[in-house]
């Protein structure tokens, strides 16, 4: 993994989450909150999901391992979660822009929450969590059709066609 291809990678998945926090801030909050029936209930529910995965591996990275995910019930409104959400991403954006080619190849050991220790390789988290947060931004993709609300695309190509990338 080249550094300057994380980069992109992680300037992608920044962009691709203010795409679908725009999408979804057209939602009244009934809809917001309303239980899908998916793998986190309602598309609020699903964001807090990918916004903590961001956080909780960012901490990993830096050495802590936080023993809880971030809880939807704190984030009532899309302002509260995208103000938030835009914190996470100031620090993630520094990390990774400080990474070099000699940290990717880094192990790096922490505990998840059920209290198991896993390590891996920096890059191979890195890449992970840009994998994570797309899948689940697949699923928001569904969730806004069944609402009968507009979906946007958020493909990694769409990002350089809509003049993204280098």
């Amino acid at each position: 993994m080249e550094v300057k291809r994380l980069h992109e990678l992680y300037k992608f998945n920044t962009w691709a989450n203010a795409k679908i926090l725009d999408a979804v801030s057209k939602l009244k909050p009934d809809e917001f909150a309303k239980d899908l029936r998916n793998s986190f209930g309602s598309v609020r529910d699903t964001l807090v999901h990918i916004m903590s995965a961001e956080w909780i591996w960012l901490e990993r990275w830096t050495g802590t391992s936080p023993k809880a995910m971030l809880s939807p019930v704190d984030f009532p409104t899309i302002s509260m979660l995208r103000t938030r959400w835009e914190e996470i991403e100031r620090q993630q954006v520094k990390f990774v822009s400080a990474v070099t080619k000699e940290a990717l190849q880094t192990i790096i050991a922490y505990v998840n929450t059920k209290g198991e220790t896993w390590r891996y390789p920096l890059w191979q988290m890195l890449v992970h969590v840009v994998n994570h947060s797309t899948y689940h931004r697949g699923q928001i993709t569904t969730m806004l059709r069944q609402l009968d609300a507009e979906p946007v695309a958020t493909d990694f190509l769409v990002y350089y066609d809509e003049g993204g990338g280098e």
